[in-house]
Order: C-alpha cells, then structure tokens, then sequence
C-alpha cells in the first residue's frame, strides 16, 4: 500500500463504537439520576426525635424520655434490644416513638458555655479598703482549705460558704477571686441569670454539672454571682417559668447540702438585693455566713487609689488624700474609673503625667455619669 492510499473505516465499525459511547453515557445518567432520586427521598423523611433511655425491658420494650421531660413507654427495633443500656442516648421514630438507632453514652450538660473557668491571680493586697471583709474570707475560706485539721482538733465545722452582699462595684467579685488565687483553686464562676433555663429540668441539670465540674477540679471555689435572681424568696405562684426557677433553687440547696465542709469546694455568692434573699439559703449549713461588702470611707478611697494609681505616672503636685475627700460615696469601680478617666485627660493634652488637674476634672465627670446613670433608672422605673 503506497503512501497516498486512503484506508477508509468500516461504517460498521462507527456505528458499533457511537453506540457503546451512547450506552457508557446513558448508565452515567441513570446512575446520577438514581442517586438524585435517592436523595429526594432521605428529603422527604420526616426527622427523628432524640431521646434518653430510663429503663430497658425484657420483651422489647424500653422507657424513654424527650428533650421536653416527657416519659413514654416504647417499642425497640429488635436490632438494637440487646444493645441499649439506661442513660443511652437514642433515635426515636415520631409518631411512634420506637427506638430504631443507637447514639452512645449520654453526654453530661454542657456546662462550659455558660460558667467562665479560670486560675485568677489576685491578690489580697490588690484589694483596698477592706481589711474586715478580707479577714472574713480568710476564715471561711482560705482557712479551711489551707488547714482543714485546725478545725479536726478543735471540733467544729466551717461555713460551707459565704454570701457577699452590698452595693454594686463594692469588690464581692475581688474578694471572691483573691480568696481563690490564696488557696490555689480553680475558679468557677456563673451568673444566676443564667442558671434559669429555657427547658424544665435544665437549670437543675445545669446546678448539678456545675458541682460535678467543681468536685473534677478541686480544690475548687464556686462563685455564684446575682444569686437573688434564683435564690429570692419563694411565693405560691402558678407560672411554669416560676416554678422552674424553684426546681433551680432547690437543687442548690441540695448540692450544697451534699458536700463536706471541710471538702475541697467552697461556694461564694453575691448580690446586691440581701433583703429578698430566701432565708432558706443563709440557714446554718449553706451560707451561714454573711459578709457586708460597703463602700468604702476616707481611708479605704486612699487605699484604693493608691492601688490604682501604683502604675500611673503621676505629677509632683498629685495629692490623693485632697482628691479622695472629694471622691466621698463612691464604689470601688468608680475609684478606679476615675484613675482611667484621669489618665485620658493626660493623654488629651499630650502628656504622660497625670496631673492633680486631671484628678479633679474626671471625679466631676464620673459623678455627673452616675448621677445621670441614676435619672434614667427612675425615669425607666
């Protein structure tokens, strides 16, 4: 065969091989339409509820219990009857409720989104004006973490706990860290607010897991800050959202009355509404002691703005005792605002000494917030 033949293909031959390309496509498409179809379905499914076995029985049967508290008694796939243990978590169908799949152990609250855990590092001598009150602390607290064969030999038990109460910005949360930091404990702090859960039963699940955290990482000390939005006195009330409430309050009581005194935990609390605190709380063997946390006088502001001031680079002409007789009233938090204010009065002006001038003016300012601060709570009230 010369160079210039043409070798011309059997139509057969295409024909046969378009065909073969046809039906490779044709079973891509099918099979992508299969799975499409598939997936329209897994849509479709109606979804499964999650639920908690309480007891498993011998024909078949289970009880369980919803998200919401309710307890049904239920049918079980008989794959599974073998398999489910109490405490599971599981798979329920929802009409029915039948178990039909298995997803483990069930998980303990989690307690970490709403409690802040930490090793503060406050110390007692970063706390001014509060000589007593630190006393006070060093004996329910410190003392029987630090000695707890003092109180063996002598005989008696310490407070379980100390409930902190006084104006806003006093130092209850100070004294609370600084108490933890002395004794080298884990620091576990919550809102009450935040222990009032939206579900039944979720708040005292919450209160549980919370002691369950504390007993992992002792020593520890609990800080429960607003207790009075959880622990206020009791009334016959008819609302869910009350009663719930309660049912938090009540296993604060009875988590408190579950561990030693001379344990590793130690629980403090704070609020700013002592009157309306349940006298069922501050009976002998929950928070029996109760430390007043006031503003503090003359020498306690002195104290305090020394502090705050230690890092501060201040003018010669800085005179703390003339500027704390105008300062009378305030909280700590408003000493120490006045410090930072004081400090931006310095910083507006291009200099990096604060003046007595910057003093003077950032008190008036600070009083001027609070009295304002004040008009809009009782225009709102």
């Amino acid at each position: 065969m010369g160079s210039d033949d043409i070798v011309v293909e059997s139509p057969t031959y295409v024909h046969e091989e378009e065909e073969h390309s046809h039906k490779e496509e044709n079973e891509i498409l099918k099979a992508a339409m299969a799975e499409l179809k598939a997936e329209l379905i897994r849509y479709k499914l109606p979804p499964l509820l999650v639920a908690e076995i309480l007891d498993v029985f011998p024909d078949g049967k289970a009880l369980v219990r919803l998200k919401n508290g309710n307890e049904f008694y239920v049918n079980v796939d008989r794959s599974l009857d073998s398999r489910l243990k109490v405490a599971d978590e599981v798979l329920v169908e929802q009409k029915s409720l039948t178990v039909v799949n298995k997803i483990g152990k069930k998980k303990h609250f989690d307690v970490n989104k709403y409690v802040i855990v930490e090793k503060p590092n406050i110390r007692w001598n970063q706390i001014g004006g509060l000589k007593t009150e630190i006393n006070e602390m060093k004996e329910v607290i410190e003392l029987p973490l630090k000695k707890p064969e003092l109180f063996k030999k002598v005989g008696i038990e310490p407070p379980k706990g100390v409930l902190l109460y006084g104006p806003p910005g006093t130092g209850k949360t100070l004294l609370a860290k600084a108490a933890a930091t002395s004794t080298n404990a884990t620091f576990i702090e919550i809102v009450g607010s935040e222990l009032v859960q939206k579900f039944i039963g979720q708040g005292a699940k919450l209160v549980k897991s919370i002691f369950e955290m504390a007993k992992e990482k002792s020593p520890a000390v609990i800080f429960i800050d607003e207790i009075d939005s959880i622990a206020a006195t009791r009334i016959d009330v008819g609302t869910s959202g009350e009663r719930e409430v309660q049912r938090t309050f009540m296993q604060l009581l009875a988590e408190m009355d579950g561990f030693s005194p001379l344990g590793d935990i130690k629980i403090i609390a704070a609020t700013n509404r002592i009157d309306i605190i349940d006298p069922a709380i501050t009976r002998p063997g929950r928070f029996d002691r109760l430390v007043l946390v006031p503003a503090p006088d003359y020498k306690g502001i002195v104290d305090i703005l020394k502090i705050h001031t230690k890092r501060m680079t201040l003018s010669e002409d800085v005179n703390l005792e003339k500027i704390a007789k105008k300062m009378k009233g305030m909280s700590g938090a408003e000493i120490r605002a006045v410090c930072v204010e004081a400090g931006y009065f310095a910083i507006r002006k291009d200099c990096v000494m604060v003046k007595h001038d910057n003093f003077l003016k950032s008190v008036e300012k600070i009083k001027v917030e609070e009295s304002e601060r004040i008009k809009d709570l009782s225009y709102l009230g």
